[in-house]
């Protein structure tokens, strides 16, 4: 019996879970700025003084799925200018390298359903080095590495505490709190630890001036009540210091201007760190409450800390409390007991259980109305009038209030289109129903634009991610059939298909303005990997055939056609719309063969490498001959079909054969889906097995691309040979760049010169399974280049995989090589076992890069720690 997977069935159990953000401060949403300079709109020093308007921040926080009352854990070291009680970071103008956070804490467990939950943050005895990582990392340039808080040398002498904050539910509106406090230190030390729970605040924007209230109901209760969702309970198993004040802006504070009100947002803060309890109420009332427990430590030792917040009136409410627990831990270990059989390693099982908990704590309440954002509320000030022609002014419809998958709650507290694409083919294995509602929302009619076109990510809603959507959707749909044997959802595929049609038309209107089947895109998710920033507009006359744009729509196409003819199995409708997009592959693949000036194509015959192409409506055109990722995306533009379609939707054959009687110079171009492999499959690909040989030598020389970690964004050869091109007489020059980046473009935040990321590694597996699928056995590479060693692509397939676990886990020296040179990550027993999901990782070492909470696409890593070598249902699925 699996408790966890029966409370899949019932949405309730999702109510109340990790649904705060990790950061509210610094995003588009709170900005109401002239100039829209979101990270200064409001700071973090500003965050503890003002009501968010459209969301809250905690560290540890959970929240009801409509986020009208939140809890989160704050503490006080007794040194610090603050109490803790939102993760600090640089702002994207701050870090050497953009927007960090600048903490440590991890994700370590999680079910589905939040029945169970588990984190942890290390809080320094010391006062938090708040100046000093400011200026050092403003005294950095763009070619050293970032200074993180482990740098400062503040946990070398143990001198912190670990504080582990646990959840468990009993029912989905009663829910258990233990908050474990271990002294790492030789030494006593005392914190505050303060519990904090409070209403978001829904009444001063001039709608609804509906205000819920808390109170103190003993010395050890406090009752919430609001009118609309009814009263909650919150229990402090030990005395504590209840405090209440106002989940409201001290504008003197912020702004300087006379209050309305006495008691505001900062007002627990000034009474412990300034010991001034005007702040607090003593009619014992407000929004806010903290429960304040003052605890003295011994060295190496722990306390406990036991709440409980529930919709019941509990005269007993810790009688149960420890059996309760219990009982949680024990089901969310049968959960992945039964997910993870056939993983042997107590390693592999600990890096995935912990990338699992990731995805899952990384969920999110995501509001924002952008029509009220631009025009502003009632009660509010009137925003500047330039709002109306600055961003996501286009996007008026967008109205978004849904508990959404972040990439990383602090770095990327927003939704990013093709980011989520990747979490969900994360999250199917664990919970399917939750991977389907994500792809379906971003396809909904309050966030598609009526053109067609999906969000991208609220810094610029109409920039333009990778269309990945139709081929999550197919992933998720067979996931269900193959790893969870039982039917895929027909309804989510055919309700999925419909919205994708609008989607596809506006790429095709949008992004081939002049129908060459040339795709553009923009800088496509790739940020720095041009040798010149490709969002900017071109000369008249001037255009750009993007390899990786191009290939991502013949991609598109091909898993658009894929779902159509699963659809046309029960309706033959369908048939047409499959030969639809079968045509449209044909004739993107014929652009990438012969298109441009010369028809030459985006494939170059001397490098046999695909390369951006820049042509000009007088003939001329210009290779950009730098071999990185865009070349290799041609790849992922691959689709296997099973001989029994052939034999059954005549109607889509029929076409196929038209294409190849009297158009063989298109059939030609493309491989030969009318040859049955042996295995009794057609093959539908850009790539010939000539062109797929040459690019895979490429591929796998680890002196350009591949890596001991996996295959790299940008070839090494670039390290000592830079690429320069001359443009409008000025020369770019891009070289491989292995960890952060040393380029401004998109805010220098993220580095695709030479990194390794997971979802284009994961890509990479995907389609390689796939031709292997056709090729079988007897189609082998040499791996590595120049080896001498020969494999089959399968047989590849499990060895680039394992190269991009040997980040995560263990190797025989018991390192792991996502910690780099930390030497206390690699070998304290209070570290080296707690695991982060980087953004990337390290051309050369595989050291972690960037955002460190990217829990989003590198959970990732999860799939490809499933046995793979002995299970045909991998080797075969498609």
């Amino acid at each position: 019996m699996n408790p966890e997977k029966t409370r899949l069935d019932l949405p309730v159990w999702r109510k109340w879970g990790p649904y705060v953000s990790d950061r509210q401060w610094g995003t588009v949403r709170e900005d109401y700025s002239a100039g829209g300079a979101a990270w200064e709109s409001v700071s973090h020093d500003m965050a503890r003084s003002k009501a968010f308007r459209w969301g809250e921040e905690g560290i540890a926080g959970i929240c009801d799925e409509q986020q009208f009352l939140c809890f989160a854990v704050a503490l006080w070291n007794k040194k610090d200018p603050v109490i803790k009680e939102r993760y600090f970071g640089l702002t994207g103008n701050q870090g050497n390298h953009g927007e960090d956070v600048k903490e440590l804490y991890y994700y370590l467990d999680s079910t589905p359903t939040h029945a169970y939950m588990k984190m942890l943050y290390k809080y320094p005895h010391a006062a938090f080095p708040y100046q000093l990582l400011i200026d050092e990392n403003n005294r950095r340039s763009k070619t050293d590495p970032e200074f993180e808080l482990m740098d400062t040398g503040i946990f070398d002498e143990d001198n912190y505490f670990d504080v582990f904050v646990e959840y468990a539910k009993n029912n989905p509106e009663d829910i258990l709190i233990n908050i474990t406090v271990c002294n790492r230190s030789g030494q006593e030390a005392s914190l505050h630890i303060l519990p904090t729970i409070w209403f978001r605040n829904t009444w001063i924007w001039g709608y609804d001036p509906y205000k819920p209230e808390m109170s103190a109901l003993d010395p050890r209760t406090i009752k919430i009540e609001h009118a609309a969702h009814g009263n909650y309970f919150f229990y402090c198993a030990d005395q504590a210091e209840l405090l209440f004040t106002e989940n409201e802006s001290n504008n003197r504070k912020l702004y300087g201007v006379q209050n309305t009100g006495t008691y505001f947002k900062d007002g627990i803060n000034n009474y412990y760190v300034h010991a001034d309890a005007s702040g607090v109420n003593p009619g014992m009332r407000g929004t806010k409450a903290t429960a304040g427990y003052d605890l003295h430590i011994p060295g190496r030792k722990e306390k406990r800390i036991t709440l409980r917040l529930s919709k019941t009136e509990n005269k007993n409410p810790f009688g149960d409390f420890d059996s309760i627990f219990n009982l949680r831990k024990q089901e969310a270990d049968i959960f992945y007991d039964e997910l993870q059989t056939g993983i042997e390693s107590e390693d592999a099982r600990n890096v995935q259980r912990q990338a699992y908990a990731g995805l899952l704590w990384s969920k999110q309440f995501y509001y924002f109305n952008v029509h009220q954002w631009l025009t502003g509320d009632p009660a509010q000030p009137p925003p500047p009038p330039n709002r109306h022609s600055g961003r996501n002014r286009e996007w008026k419809h967008l109205n978004n209030s849904d508990v959404i998958s972040m990439p990383d709650k602090w770095e990327y507290p927003w939704y990013a289109a093709w980011d989520l694409c990747f979490h969900a083919v994360a999250f199917m294995p664990i919970d399917p129903g939750f991977a389907r509602a994500q792809l379906l929302l971003l396809t909904r009619e309050w966030y598609m634009h009526p053109n067609g076109q999906l969000p991208a990510y609220e810094w610029a809603f109409d920039d333009v991610n990778p269309p990945v959507h139709a081929w999550a959707a197919w992933r998720v749909y067979r996931g269900e059939q193959r790893f969870h044997n039982i039917a895929g959802n027909r309804e989510f595929l055919e309700a999925i298909f419909h919205k994708l049609l609008l989607n596809f038309t506006w790429w095709v209107n949008r992004k081939d303005a002049n129908g060459s089947n040339l795709f553009e895109g923009g800088f496509l998710g790739l940020d720095n990997i041009g040798a010149f920033d490709r969002n900017i507009k071109l000369p008249e006359g001037v255009n750009l055939a993007q390899s990786d744009g191009t290939s991502w729509m013949a991609m598109y196409s091909l898993n658009m056609m894929r779902i159509a003819l699963e659809l046309a199995r029960e309706n033959h409708i369908y048939q047409d719309l499959a030969s639809k997009f079968f045509e449209h592959f044909l004739h993107i693949a014929e652009a990438m063969w012969n298109k441009g000036p010369q028809k030459e194509g985006l494939w170059d015959n001397d490098d046999e490498f695909y390369y951006d192409m820049l042509y000009t409506d007088d003939g001329r055109s210009l290779k950009l001959k730098l071999r990185s990722m865009v070349g290799l995306i041609p790849l992922f533009a691959v689709e296997v079909l099973e001989d029994d379609i052939f034999l059954q939707q005549t109607e889509f054959v029929s076409r196929l054969n038209w294409f190849l009687n009297h158009r063989p110079d298109l059939a030609s171009l493309v491989s030969r889906w009318n040859e049955k492999s042996v295995g009794e499959k057609h093959l539908l690909s850009v790539l010939r097995g000539t062109r797929l040989t040459k690019i895979l030598v490429r591929m796998l020389d680890e002196s350009e691309f591949l890596s001991e970690y996996g295959v790299r964004a940008m070839s090494k050869f670039y390290e000592a040979n830079p690429f320069r091109v001359e443009l409008r007489a000025a020369i770019l020059a891009v070289h491989y760049t292995p960890a952060e980046g040393d380029s401004s473009m998109f805010g220098g935040n993220s580095n695709w010169r030479g990194p390794i990321w997971m979802p284009m590694n994961y890509l990479i597996l995907e389609s390689l399974r796939h031709f292997y699928l056709y090729y079988g056995d007897d189609f082998k590479v040499e791996y590595p280049t120049g080896s001498g060693n020969y494999l089959n692509l399968f047989d590849l397939c499990l060895k680039l995989a394992g190269r991009l676990n040997r980040i995560f886990l263990k190797d025989e020296n018991g390192r792991r090589a996502v910690f780099g040179n930390h030497e206390k990550m690699q070998t304290d027993p209070h570290f080296k076992d707690y695991i982060l999901f980087y953004e990337y990782f390290h051309g050369d070492s595989g050291r972690g890069v960037g955002a460190s909470h990217q829990t989003g696409w590198t959970a990732l890593v999860a799939r490809l720690l499933f046995p793979m070598e002995n299970e045909e249902k991998w080797k075969n699925r498609n």
